[in-house]
Parts: C-alpha cells; sequence; structure tokens
C-alpha cells in the first residue's frame, strides 16, 4: 500500500461526459488538473460498461440546428470518423484520446473518492482522498478549486452542500408537471444487452435469477423486439422507488431479472424467430438516472425550459424534452415516458453550476441546481457535457483571477461567456466583444458569396415522380430573412384550378424552428399543369436577421417540387397531425405538441423547390466576424456560391500591419446533423460534407502572400492554428476542398496577437 499527495490548480471528481469535458476545458486555459473517476474507463453511462446513447439537445432530430459543439462537438466529430458502426469500445477510446491529449491532466481511473478534509474554517473543501484499486494507493488531491460530476454528488454531500433528492411539491416552483405533495420518488437505473447472431442454433437455459415476465405487466405494455440491443431498450428501468444509491445492489439484481427474463421469453417462447440469436453482452452495472441535486444560486424549474428563459448568465444551453418516468419502473402499467418539448433550445445559467454554499465547489451533470422536472431535461449526457465545459472554463479562471465562482460569475462574467465564445463552447445566442480578437475590426471580403436564396429543382429530377410531394399535408419551410421578405415562390404540379393558401409565421425566438405566431396569410390561384410557379408577396422586414416558416396548407390538387440543393440553414418540414385538424400554434403549445407537430421525416436534407427574394444577406463575409457562430436568428456564417471544384477564400484586411501570433478558425460541422456514438442510426458520411478538408492561411506582409499554416484532411470543426508572429496587413483563408458539399462555409475567423497557450 502507498500513499501519496498531489496538488493540482482544479480537481474534477467523476469521470463521465461532464467531468471529461470539465477537465479538458480547464487544462487548454492552462490549469493543472486531477481527473478522478472510480471506473477503469471514462464516459461514465456512454461508456462500454453501460452503453447509453449520448443524447442532448437535438432531441432525436426534433430540435433543429441544436447539436453540441465545443469539446462534446469534438468528441461527436471524433467518433463519426472513426467508429461508424457504434461499437462502444471504439467509443471508449476516442474519450481516453481527447484526455490524454491534454498534458496538463492527471488521469486516475479505478479511484474512489470517500473522503475529504475542508479548511480550518470549515467552509470550503481543502482535498479529497481517493483509493485506486488494484494498485492499492491513496491518494489526497488538493487544489483550490472542485468540481462534482460523480452524478451521485457524494463530494458535495461529503462538503455538507445543500441538495435535493426527490421531487418538490408544485407550490415549490409553481410547476405544473410537479406533485401535490412533495415525495422522495427518483427515475429508476437501467441495465442493458446486445444480441448477436451465431448463424446456427444456440440454446438458451434460463438462469435462476431470470424472471418469468408474462406475470409482469411487461408483456402488455413494452414493445419486445429480436432486433433491438443496447438503449432500445430503455425502458428496463427499475428503482424509482427506493434509494437508487444505498440499494444499487439489490437494483442492479432486478434489472438482471429482467434483463434474462426478457431474453428468455424471446428465445424460449416460441413466438420470435430467433433460434440462431445469443447473448452477446449484459451490463453489470446500473446506469444510474438520478439521485442529489445540489442548490446553486438559481435552481432551473419547468417554466425556465419550456418558456425559454433568457439568462444573462448563460453558459451552456439544452433541448432534450422534460422526459420523466413512471416511478414504478418496468412494471408501470402507464407508458414509460411522459415528455415535453420546449420549441427550442433553452439557457442553463452559470449560477445552477456552483453551490450556495461551499465556495469552491462547482458541479456539472445530472446532479446540477435544477427541479425534479427541470432535471427530466437537463440529465441527458450531452447537454451534461455542455455544462461540464461551462464549469470547467470557470474553475481555470476563477483560479488565475482568484476569486470564487460566485465572485467570477458577478464581476467577471463577460470574461467568462467571453472565453466560453473564444473556445467555441456550446452556447446559443450569446454574443460577448472580444477586443482582443483582431479580426473585429478588419475589412471582410469574399471570393464569393451565396446570394440567391432559392432551391433549384436537380436536372435529372425533372421528370421523377418521387421529386413530388403530395400535398395532403401542411408543410413549412424555414427561411432565414435578411434584410427583408418580398416574395416566396413554389414549382408546382397542380391537377386542378384551385387555390393554395401560404402563410408567414414567425419563430418566436431566434433559436426557433417551428411556427409560433402569424404574421400574414396570402391566397394564390394556381392553374392546370406541370411546373408552375405559385408566387406571393409579403413584403415583410424583421428589425434584425431572423428565421421565418412559411407554410403551405394543404391541397390534395397540388403536387410540390422536391429537391436535395438549399443554402444551408433552409428547413423543409412536414406537420405531423392530419390535414383535417387545423393548426393552431397556440393550442399546440398548450398541449405540449409545438415542437413534434412540425417534423422532417423524409424531407431532412431536402428542400421544396422555390425561390425568395430578394437577394439575401444571410451568407456575408461580414458573418465570419459578428461574434456569432452557430445559427441563430439565421445561419450566422459565411458561404460561398455553390461552384465545386473551386477554391474560395476570406480575406481579412486592415489599414494598417497587425501582429499575428494565433488563428481560430470554425468551420460549419452542420450542427443539424444529429450524431450519436452508439447504435442509433447510420449516415452516410464519416466526416460531415459542410467541413473544409483542405485549406491554406496567407498573410500578406509587405506588400506579398506567403503561407503560414497549411492543413488536409481536416475533420474538426474549430481549429487553433499558434504560428511565428508575423506582422501583416491581411490574411487570407483559402479553402481548397470540403467534405462533399459543393460550397464553402466558415462560421468564425478570429485573429489575436497573443498565442492561445495551448498545448
Amino acid at each position: 500500500m502507498h500513499k501519496r499527495s498531489i496538488t493540482s490548480d482544479v480537481v474534477v471528481i467523476g469521470g463521465g461526459l461532464a467531468g471529461v469535458n470539465a477537465a479538458v476545458a480547464a487544462a487548454r486555459l492552462g490549469s493543472s488538473v486531477s481527473l478522478i473517476t472510480n471506473r477503469p474507463v471514462l464516459g461514465g453511462n456512454s461508456s462500454s460498461e453501460i452503453r447509453v446513447w449520448v443524447v442532448g439537445a437535438t432531441a432525436h432530430g426534433h430540435q433543429r440546428f441544436a447539436r453540441e459543439t465545443g469539446i462534446m462537438g469534438e468528441l461527436f466529430l471524433e467518433n463519426q470518423f472513426r467508429n461508424a458502426e457504434g461499437n462502444p469500445y471504439y467509443w471508449d477510446q476516442v474519450v481516453l484520446d481527447a484526455v490524454r491529449a491534454e498534458p496538463r491532466i492527471s488521469m486516475h481511473l479505478n479511484t474512489d473518492v470517500r473522503d475529504l478534509q475542508m479548511n480550518e474554517s470549515g467552509d470550503a473543501i481543502e482535498s479529497v482522498t481517493g483509493w485506486t484499486m488494484g494498485s492499492e494507493i491513496e491518494t489526497i488531491f488538493d487544489a483550490p478549486l472542485f468540481i462534482d460530476c460523480t452524478g451521485d454528488g457524494l463530494v458535495g454531500h461529503l462538503a455538507g452542500a445543500s441538495y435535493r433528492v426527490g421531487r418538490e411539491a408544485r407550490a415549490e416552483f409553481g410547476e405544473e408537471w410537479a406533485p401535490e405533495t412533495a415525495d422522495d420518488e427518483l427515475l429508476g437505473s437501467s441495465i442493458f444487452f446486445y444480441t448477436k447472431d451465431t448463424g446456427r442454433a444456440s440454446k438458451f437455459v434460463a438462469p435462476s435469477i431470470a424472471k418469468d415476465i408474462t406475470a409482469t405487466p411487461i408483456i402488455r405494455n413494452r414493445v419486445i423486439r429480436t432486433g433491438d440491443n443496447g438503449c432500445d431498450y430503455w425502458w428496463i428501468e427499475w428503482g424509482g422507488e427506493i434509494d437508487t444509491v444505498a440499494e444499487n445492489e439489490r437494483i442492479r439484481d432486478e434489472l438482471w431479472s429482467v434483463v434474462f427474463g426478457i431474453w428468455d421469453h424471446i428465445k424460449n417462447s416460441g413466438e420470435f424467430d430467433a433460434e440462431t440469436l445469443s447473448l452477446e453482452w449484459v451490463g453489470s452495472v446500473p446506469g444510474k438516472r438520478e439521485y442529489r441535486r445540489f442548490v446553486g444560486d438559481h435552481t432551473l424549474t419547468q417554466y425556465d425550459i419550456l418558456d425559454q428563459v433568457e439568462f444573462d448568465d448563460a453558459v451552456a444551453f439544452g433541448g432534450w424534452s422534460i422526459d420523466l418516468h413512471p416511478v414504478e419502473g418496468v412494471y408501470a402499467e402507464k407508458a414509460g415516458a411522459q415528455q415535453r418539448h420546449s420549441a427550442g433550445t433553452y439557457d442553463i445559467p452559470f449560477r445552477s453550476l456552483y453551490s450556495v454554499d461551499v465556495p469552491n465547489l462547482l458541479f456539472a451533470g445530472r446532479n446540477i441546481s435544477a427541479s425534479h422536472v427541470a432535471f427530466g431535461s437537463t440529465r441527458v449526457m450531452a447537454t451534461c457535457a455542455t455544462q461540464g465545459q461551462a464549469v470547467g472554463t470557470a474553475a481555470a479562471l476563477a483560479g488565475r483571477l482568484g476569486v470564487t465562482p460566485r465572485e467570477l460569475g458577478t464581476t467577471h462574467l463577460a470574461e467568462l461567456q467571453r472565453t466560453l465564445l473564444r473556445e467555441d463552447a456550446p452556447v446559443i445566442g450569446v454574443r460577448v466583444d472580444d477586443p482582443d480578437d483582431l479580426a473585429r475590426s478588419a475589412r471582410v471580403t469574399a471570393s464569393t458569396s451565396q446570394t440567391r436564396l432559392a432551391a433549384p429543382m436537380e436536372a435529372d429530377a425533372i421528370t421523377d415522380p418521387a421529386e413530388r410531394y403530395h400535398l395532403v399535408r401542411d408543410v413549412g419551410l424555414v427561411l432565414p430573412v435578411d434584410p427583408r421578405l418580398d416574395s416566396v415562390s413554389f414549382t408546382v404540379d397542380s391537377r386542378a384550378q384551385t387555390e393554395l393558401q401560404i402563410e408567414l409565421w414567425h419563430t418566436g425566438r431566434p433559436q426557433n424552428y417551428v411556427p409560433v405566431s402569424l404574421l400574414e396569410t396570402r391566397t394564390v390561384t394556381v392553374g392546370v399543369g406541370a411546373d408552375l410557379v405559385a408566387a406571393c408577396r409579403f413584403d415583410w422586414r424583421p428589425d434584425e436577421s431572423q428565421n421565418v416558416v412559411v407554410i403551405v396548407r394543404a391541397n390534395a390538387d397540388i403536387d410540390l417540387q422536391l429537391t436535395g440543393e438549399r443554402p444551408y440553414g433552409v428547413l423543409a418540414l412536414e406537420r405531423r397531425i392530419a390535414a383535417d385538424k387545423p393548426f393552431d400554434a397556440h393550442i399546440a403549445e398548450e398541449d405540449g405538441e409545438l415542437l413534434t407537430n412540425w417534423v422532417a421525416r423524409g424531407l431532412r436534407h431536402r428542400s421544396f423547390v422555390f425561390e425568395a427574394r430578394p437577394a439575401t444577406q444571410a451568407y456575408v463575409p461580414e458573418r465570419a466576424t459578428d461574434g456569432i457562430q452557430r445559427p441563430y436568428g439565421g445561419p450566422h456564417l459565411w458561404a460561398s456560391a455553390p461552384q465545386p471544384g473551386l477554391e474560395q477564400w476570406l480575406q481579412l484586411e486592415w489599414e494598417h500591419a497587425v501582429p499575428v501570433s494565433s488563428l481560430r478558425i470554425v468551420y460549419n460541422d452542420d450542427v443539424d446533423e444529429d450524431l450519436i456514438n452508439l447504435h442509433h442510426h447510420r449516415t452516410d458520411f464519416d466526416v460531415v460534407p459542410e467541413l473544409v478538408t483542405d485549406y491554406r492561411v496567407q498573410a500578406r506582409v509587405d506588400g506579398a502572400w506567403r503561407s503560414i499554416v497549411e492543413v488536409s484532411g481536416n475533420r474538426r470543426r474549430h481549429r487553433v492554428h499558434d504560428i511565428e508572429t508575423v506582422s501583416a496587413d491581411a490574411l487570407r483563408l483559402v479553402c481548397l476542398s470540403t467534405a462533399g458539399a459543393p460550397y464553402v462555409s466558415v462560421s468564425a475567423l478570429k485573429v489575436y496577437s497573443e498565442a492561445s497557450g495551448r498545448s
């Protein structure tokens, strides 16, 4: 047995995605970090030990342009490249490699923290003590700042931090979904299984623990299929009626009994074609959903999420539905989940990420300051990861400035948000001036820009009947409007002379992509024939760039023509509910159906053939330096005219030469594409097609252009290039190729006179 002490700037306890993002964020900003986890791999519930899908604000594609960027985004993109099959062991290594790449992180796997020491006054954490299993090492980790990403909140509990367990009474926060009386009910834990086809007969002898599921409500209330694996069985959940930590062993055994009981039913009931199937893997560690939730200076509630409350101290975002499960879990007689989505993404404030009463304690993950109802949304792992990057960034800054997290959020909030934006962290709608960014003072030009807001018919699809949408449902077309919308026209085929009702709707908030309020209605007369143009005028000018939804009401005499070509930011939507039920945004919102009323289905990556006038300014070069680097009231990026095979450039020019030591380029990685770590859905690409793969950066020094950066095979969104300082009066980003898109798009280009400090 060995004893040792390790001193660092930040200690992160918990190696799930929240902890990983916190550790990497702090390390990249110069802090030394001890990352401690009691498991043999990183990733928490997403790891090969438990195998939960990493889901987040995209809500399986319901929320548009909502995929997380920042460190979580890097993990998504790298996994997409390495792990097209969704292999859980490959995912483990993607996460481990992200931590191994940071030399300032000291990683301690298999190390369980069960004790801590408070300072002399007893109000702040001085150190935590960990025991490394297998190595018999006891380590005291001391630091000025601690981040509890344990999920269960053990470190905060040991430090005396205030927390909640269970459901608050409805009166406490006025939440409609809260119970009348507070109780200890929780979301339960889960264990999953994987199967494989052996190619020959394979028998299964049920172990003694297997439950006869025909004697339970499972058979009549849950769907069992032979092709399902892993998180397809998310509903194998139990333990919400008891203490999910104290009774963890009991919960594991009960979940095993259900898993083996389900498999016994599949193999031996005679109701399934399963003769050659065998179990490949069964989890041994219950994936917990809920336990302690700490109290911060703000407790996030149901209405913060559903009303999309804007917080001045927003440092992260979510978008998953409020997703609550019956306390009986797998044995419930009712549906396995009660869900309600916000109309778009919502803010997570910094005040919900640090302790109200332990001054040097931050937290991220399912233990943040949220009510039980709000936790139903914030608990999913990609959202936890966004919180992790926020608190890791905050810890690095607080340590550097010598302030507490609360002081950082009150007196240095702009610096916190500025740093998050500089690191391309997952925040939406936050705009903070960065005085160090030299690009903000430059004149911005480009080789070309996309000015036509239109989606033309593809030449080889003019006569293809599959390229027609029979208008038996209401449909919507999301358009970025900048600076105004004079008219919209659709190319249609019409079986009879008819009238087409076309409406213009506001999305309510810049991050929304659903119709919220009706602006104008037009009726267009359409004759009989093919390739007709149905045009209407709106003459609408918003105060600033904004998305709108153009709704075309159902008309069975009309086919809208379809195309695979569309400007970035344009979306085609289909109303899920039949056309004989008139759409009313207010009623839909009251029913919690506003978001899920409008879906992509077969229209994802497609558009109706249309043209909007006048020419758009949504893709001008200045968008790359406007301080917003992801879609928000429009695409907020520079996009070249679609000219496949031609290099495109984006240029910054200053009146006088400036010292250039560091460049940050944020490419468009299509945050509308829903990526995931394990088996769920497949894409037909390894690298997001919109990403620029080959590029160089040139500097104009004393009137001559010279190359200072050259990259090939890029697959990342955010690229940081520290270079030997040059004095240049112009920089040019020359984009040579993309991973498939016919245009080049850049979300942000930033220039600094000092190096980033990254290793």
